[in-house]
């Protein structure tokens, strides 16, 4: 390869003088080469890809002697001598060699000061863990002590409801306790102040009302935490604010789905705290970033998959895109006329949803554990007053067969619930109408989005062939399938299965999310999204219904997918806003033997045996993790009755630690399994 790219044809970069021969010195030590030709094409004469010149980008703008060099320049100008002309032009092209920001560093930590905040954050959690225990003891015996199955459901509503108000009152206790009012700050790791901060971001994030994203009670909830939450304001993002006094969200703004804004960021040592600002009516898109210190004026929007970096204010009624983000066309995400939806229906919607949760799905939780462990034998005798029984094998069979009729019952009924249930759902459901917010159809909405996101069978059949076939079962149209045995990644995510058409040929990496709806403060709208056929999507894209993409396009990685404009086809996008890049390049060509005929179909069969043995051990390991937490729990029940509620911390301790250990253990053996194979 060398001697192809310094041929004496070609102009060589050691000839050239100035910036030309720098940014050839920095490729040939990218690609691997002596020398490389100033007029030589990255990608068809030098074999690069985007990965590649990204590294050579990230070389560069380390060097104090070049000016910083984009993606969006590399394809625009893919040979070293007009990109260096390009630089020389561009007098906006920020140069490296002028000083950044200096970074604020803090003091290092001594290992004392490292120890105390571990051992902290260890107290905390067996204190913690000690006084849940204690009251769970104390309720499940005074829920044991009912009389029959009516008598045991009223005390499981009671204590269950009395629960449920307690695990949602600490956080925000514990936070007006231990911090007060969050001001911007620097708070330095591992302090004691750090401390608090994440003793309240550990319990504000675990509180049960995060599972209330989009709906009132999850505002009523950023504003306990001091948050400032105009009227109509509507937050879809389950990705929970820590600093919340330092948040503020204007009347009518929409943050959509995976949309952060924590409020606080981790630089240098250091965790800075700062303040985002959104005005009236603002929309934030999907899987967007909000930076400390940054701000939206009222009316503005920001498109999905964007950021603000620090410091960056959108004016009045500007609509920006892009990360980080910068002014775009006038395209306008929130694509739904207005509903009625006044303050009735978010009040009961909201007492629907909490007496959902407070008299169906902790009682049967809470009074299924009590009638399981009080009236099935095996666990009468472990409740009763004889001696331990743990010791014997005869436990351990019995915790064997409980673990494996409780996991293959989750995967069993798990994919008749997601197969049916949203099914039936779905025929409620009238795509292209509008809906107001927080009525039937909403919840009927959300439930299909929650029923059919499960990771662990996402996980399960993802990159194999079956994961088609999963797809198709939940709802999804794919078409005519071109099998590859990896049509979709492990991770892969839709509002509703029933409206996501997925073209024949296309392949996905993973991370997809299938954008399926469209909100505004009062109402929302599902639409069919569709991704044309022939396509290759790549890592953690947010495809919306809106998406101008059409046939043999590649979507890379965190590309922020168009909106406007004419229809891409067969062309690549990248970058965020994104711009047009070859939809492949001459070493592509390669595998085009493998497209069809004998040779794809010998491999495809030695993946699908490989996916059937690797799904098989995924299961095995799960089911292996499940025996090994039903020991621990029949355990603390074997020994309850003479130990009382320590046991359950014990036995909470020993789970956490049993999972981390035995994760561990299957994540070495399974990569020293595939670097045995690779050798082989």
């Amino acid at each position: 390869m060398t001697a192809d790219l310094t041929e004496s044809g070609n102009r060589y970069a050691g000839a050239t003088p100035g910036t030309e021969t720098l940014l050839a010195e920095v490729l040939a030590e990218v690609v691997g080469v002596e020398r490389v030709p100033v007029d030589g094409n990255f990608f068809d004469d030098l074999g690069a890809d985007s990965l590649v010149m990204a590294q050579f980008c990230a070389r560069v703008r380390k060097r104090e002697d070049l000016p910083s060099v984009s993606m969006k320049e590399i394809y625009r100008h893919p040979t070293i001598s007009s990109l260096a002309a390009a630089l020389a032009e561009d007098p906006s092209t920020p140069v490296a060699s002028a000083a950044p920001a200096p970074i604020e560093e803090a003091a290092p930590t001594g290992r004392a000061q490292y120890v105390l905040c571990g051992a902290l954050q260890v107290l905390f959690i067996l204190g913690y863990s000690y006084v849940a225990a204690l009251v769970l003891s104390r309720g499940l015996e005074w829920i044991s002590a009912g009389s029959g199955v009516i008598g045991v459901y009223l005390r499981s509503v009671l204590f269950g409801g009395a629960a449920f108000l307690g695990l949602c009152a600490v956080p925000i206790a514990a936070k007006w306790l231990l911090v007060g009012e969050w001001r911007p700050d620097r708070i330095r790791i591992w302090s004691l102040a750090y401390v608090r901060f994440w003793i309240v971001k550990t319990l504000v994030r675990s509180n049960p009302l995060v599972l209330f994203a989009g709906s009132p009670l999850y505002v009523l909830y950023l504003r306990s935490l001091g948050a400032k939450v105009g009227r109509g304001a509507v937050v879809l993002s389950g990705n929970v604010p820590v600093c919340t006094d330092l948040l503020t969200i204007g009347d009518g703004a929409v943050i959509r789905q995976d949309a952060s804004f924590t409020c606080y960021r981790a630089q240098a040592g250091l965790i800075r705290t700062g303040t985002v600002t959104l005005g009236r009516n603002v929309l934030v898109g999907e899987v967007s970033v909000l930076d400390i210190d940054t701000s939206m004026g009222d009316e503005a929007r920001l498109a999905h998959a964007s950021s603000l970096h620090a410091g960056q204010a959108v004016p009045a009624g500007e609509h920006w895109h892009g990360s980080p983000g910068r002014r775009g066309p006038e395209v306008d995400h929130r694509t739904v006329e207005p509903a009625g939806c006044g303050t009735l229906r978010k009040v009961v919607y909201s007492v629907l949803q909490l007496s959902k949760v407070l008299l169906l799905q902790v009682p049967l939780v809470i009074g299924g554990v009590v009638l399981l462990v009080t009236q099935v034998p095996q666990f009468a005798v472990l409740l009763g007053s004889g001696p331990p029984v743990f010791t014997g094998w005869t436990f351990y069979r019995d915790a064997l067969t409980t673990s494996f009729v409780l996991f293959s019952g989750f995967v069993v009924a798990g994919l008749l619930l997601v197969a049916t249930v949203p099914r039936l759902l779905n025929l409620a459901v009238e795509p292209g109408r509008v809906r107001p917010l927080y009525g039937f159809h909403y919840g009927v909405h959300r439930v299909i989005a929650r029923l059919t996101n499960i990771t662990f069978f996402t996980y399960l059949f993802g990159d194999s062939s079956a994961v088609v076939h999963y797809l198709r079962g939940l709802g999804y149209d794919l078409s005519r399938v071109e099998q590859t045995g990896s049509n979709f990644g492990l991770e892969v995510k839709q509002e509703n299965p029933y409206l996501s058409f997925v073209g024949s040929g296309t392949m996905v990496a993973d991370g997809l999310s299938i954008i399926n709806a469209d909100y505004s403060s009062t109402s929302f709208k599902v639409s069919r999204t569709t991704i044309g056929p022939h396509n290759f999507v790549g890592n953690y894209v947010a495809y919306p219904a809106q998406g101008r993409t059409g046939d043999d396009c590649l979507l890379a990685t965190k590309v922020m997918v168009p909106v406007d404009g004419e229809v891409r086809e067969g062309v690549g996008l990248l970058g965020s806003p994104s711009f047009e890049i070859p939809r492949s390049v001459q070493r592509d060509s390669r595998f085009d033997h493998l497209k069809g005929g004998a040779e794809l179909r010998r491999r495809l069969a030695a993946k699908n045996r490989h996916n059937a043995a690797t799904m098989g051990l995924y299961l095995l390991t799960r089911w292996f993790f499940l025996f090994g937490l039903t020991v621990i729990v029949l355990a603390a029940v074997d020994v309850y009755r003479s130990l009382g509620a320590p046991v359950i911390v014990l036995a909470g301790v020993l789970a956490l630690v049993f999972g981390v250990v035995y994760f561990a253990l299957v994540e070495r053996a399974a990569t020293r399994f595939q670097a045995s194979t690779e050798r082989r």
